[in-house]
């Protein structure tokens, strides 16, 4: 227990600071809320004035899109085809292997390390970090690549702590872990509920996505779009089990880390392939300073004195978004722990045949998602260089089509089908992305229906391996078709902060009684039931008086911020004559929404946030261990503290699991 709490004090102590989901990115500097920035930290890259370096001949950037992003369905269709031709054939091979529960769980533990670790990459890096990372960065600069690392780090909490006593303790489910030495059935009943309430958060985030995105860049009907999504991930999950989604996991991170490589060595051509070079156009750049100088942060560390670079050079340094320290770390807990939690990921565990294969698929995920992170950097930096911040919103708000749009005007450079060509390539990645996490997250909420309510608590264990394996595929069936009818009703609302609620359940709810489990003696099931319960509710709850939720008089302050400044530029002279009529419809449309807006309530019936940071993981985390840690001091039980040496054997030695299969 003091070596867990020192393990757990260490992470704690270099949490980096982070920030909320990309696509939640305001879509105007009016609309974002001004807070006191922190000291600006030391620069990325060498300030223009201070650098040798010139700005290349290439750097001036391309005129500014106008508003719209459509791919080439004659080049986009086959590509899509051919990747959904690859990805049902391997489910059609993985039908043929699945036979047994262990089989359509964990594909009979026969994946090896560097498989599972493509496979955990390919789970981990969603369309969300992909198209909104870089579009953060290339609306904010710096702090987008932050919001990056704490991904990334979370794989330390994963690789130090629950890789390899989850192998080995557990068999398919988080149930399986939790249940070992207490009273399984109330035990799996709480775990599964909390499975699918994070299970269910992420994957209608994910479903929507898919919608919006395939609506965007196809012209595709949302409806159609997610009913597709759901039919091939049903597909995916029901005929294939573990096998098929492990398979599509590892050719969609393939596809991704290919395409981000291309485009990246794209960006980097134009600025001589010098990383120095590159800064150093980005610093110099006058539309990106034009945008810097338009964000609040800018505006009143201008007016306070306490600027400590030009426009260029403050783009390069943190603090134009993530302007909370405590929000950031509360944030960044989530994250940092959040990841071990997760049930999608933590399934992934049981896949290998050995704990030393558990621990290797973490560091190849980590070293894959590493480097993913560093490309989308460059495609953040490279899509404000070439297409500016301001071309960027026209397509999208939250900057969420970036590497599209620079995906489709680099390849352009070198002819017009090339251009058509990359996008229509990152359209199919971007699709496939969704596909294999949403097949990961369907696997993991059925899982739980099936193996630990069906079977264990229904059947008290007691269903031969064909009455497994039909449970297990009619409740993915059934999950599936909820996640088709959850986005289709989705899709006017704000889902952003679902993916911050799965990460802050499974940081609150999942975490403590995992960790509790494997490494203190006197936990017990009343200490389970309690962590899952307070941490659960607690994240929950908090998130539903944050800042994440909508608050119409907060939209109608920020609509009368952004008119009222349009019309002290027009009183002041600074609009051009030819830019008068879209400005006076613009103040018109704001007005409007301000008179909609004024006097509504949130969906609690609250007019602004009791809870002030938009992550609860500071406040949550806290009180699932402390829930956790309380009740089974209050309720202790011998059984639980005699059955802690067979556990601890288990976890440390793999004694006792099934023998793997060959695949």
């Amino acid at each position: 227990m003091k070596k867990l709490l020192v393990t757990l004090g260490l992470l704690l102590s270099c949490t980096v600071a982070v920030h909320a989901e990309p696509a939640k990115t305001p879509a105007t500097p009016e609309a974002q809320t001004a807070v006191a920035a922190p000291a600006a930290a030391p620069a990325v890259a060498t300030s223009a004035a201070s650098s040798d370096l010139k700005p290349t001949a290439a750097v001036p950037a391309k005129p500014e899109d106008d508003g719209k992003l459509k791919a080439n369905p004659k080049v986009t269709i086959p590509i899509f085809l051919i990747i959904i031709g690859v990805t049902m054939s391997v489910v059609v091979w993985s039908a043929k292997q699945t036979k047994s529960a262990s089989d359509f769980y964990t594909a009979g533990g026969g994946i090896t390390g560097t498989q599972n670790g493509w496979a955990i990459a390919g789970d981990y890096m969603s369309a969300a970090s992909f198209l909104g990372i870089s579009g953060m960065i290339s609306l904010y600069g710096y702090d987008g690549f932050m919001y990056s690392v704490g991904w990334l780090v979370a794989y330390i909490t994963v690789l130090l702590i629950v890789a390899e006593p989850c192998r080995n303790a557990g068999k398919y489910t988080l149930g399986d872990i939790l249940a070992f030495r207490t009273n399984p059935k109330p035990v799996r009943a709480v775990a599964a509920v909390s499975v699918v309430a994070v299970s269910t958060f992420y994957l209608t985030a994910q479903m929507v996505g898919a919608g919006k995105l395939m609506q965007l860049l196809l012209g595709i009907n949302y409806k159609f779009a997610v009913i597709g999504v759901g039919i091939l991930m049903v597909g995916y999950v029901v005929f294939g089990g573990m096998t098929a989604t492990t398979w599509v996991q590892i050719i969609k991170a393939g596809l991704l880390m290919t395409g981000a490589a291309v485009l990246s060595v794209l960006v980097m051509l134009k600025s001589g392939m010098n990383p120095l070079q590159f800064f150093n156009d980005v610093a110099s750049s006058e539309r990106i300073m034009d945008h810097v100088k338009l964000l609040p942060i800018y505006l009143k560390e201008v007016e306070a004195g306490t600027a400590t670079a030009d426009a260029g050079q403050r783009f390069l340094e943190p603090g134009l978004f993530l302007t909370n320290p405590l929000d950031q770390i509360s944030l960044g807990m989530a994250l940092v722990l959040g990841t071990a939690g997760m049930p999608h990921i933590l399934m992934r565990f049981f896949t290998v045949p050995t704990a030393q294969e558990a621990r290797k698929s973490v560091i190849v995920a980590m070293f894959i998602i590493g480097s993913f992170y560093i490309l989308t950097t460059l495609l953040g930096f490279g899509a404000a260089l070439h297409l500016t911040p301001q071309g960027i919103q026209k397509v999208d708000a939250g900057g969420n089509m970036a590497a599209m749009m620079l995906a489709k005007s680099l390849g352009g450079d070198v002819s017009p089908f090339i251009g058509d060509l990359l996008l229509a390539f990152l359209c199919a990645v971007a699709f496939a992305t969704i596909l294999a996490v949403v097949s990961g997250l369907v696997l993991a909420a059925s899982a739980a229906i099936a193996h630990d309510i069906y079977v264990n608590v229904i059947k008290d264990g007691h269903a031969d391996q064909h009455q497994q394996v039909l449970a297990a595929r009619i409740t993915s069936f059934v999950v599936g078709i909820m996640g088709i009818m959850i986005g289709i009703a989705a899709e006017k609302q704000n889902v952003a902060h679902l993916v911050a609620l799965a990460f802050a359940v499974a940081s609150s709810g999942n975490l403590p009684v995992v960790v509790l489990s494997l490494f203190w003696r006197k936990f017990n099931t009343a200490g389970v039931i309690a962590g899952l319960l307070v941490g659960t509710i607690a994240s929950i709850g908090l998130v539903m008086v944050s800042p994440n939720m909508t608050y119409p008089d907060r939209v109608a302050d920020n609509a009368k911020k952004a008119y009222t400044k349009l019309e002290a530029d027009i009183a002041g002279g600074k609009i051009a004559p030819e830019a008068m009529d879209k400005t006076l419809k613009t103040i018109e449309a704001k007005k409007a929404e301000e008179v909609k807006n004024r006097g509504g309530k949130s969906m609690l019936g609250l007019s602004k946030p009791l809870f002030t940071l938009k992550n609860p993981g500071i406040l949550s985390i806290p009180l699932g261990f402390i829930a956790a840690i309380v009740a089974a001091l209050a309720f202790p039980s011998r059984r639980s503290e005699e059955m802690w040496d067979e556990i601890y054997v288990r976890q440390n030695t793999g004694i006792g699991m099934a023998k793997a299969i060959d695949h």
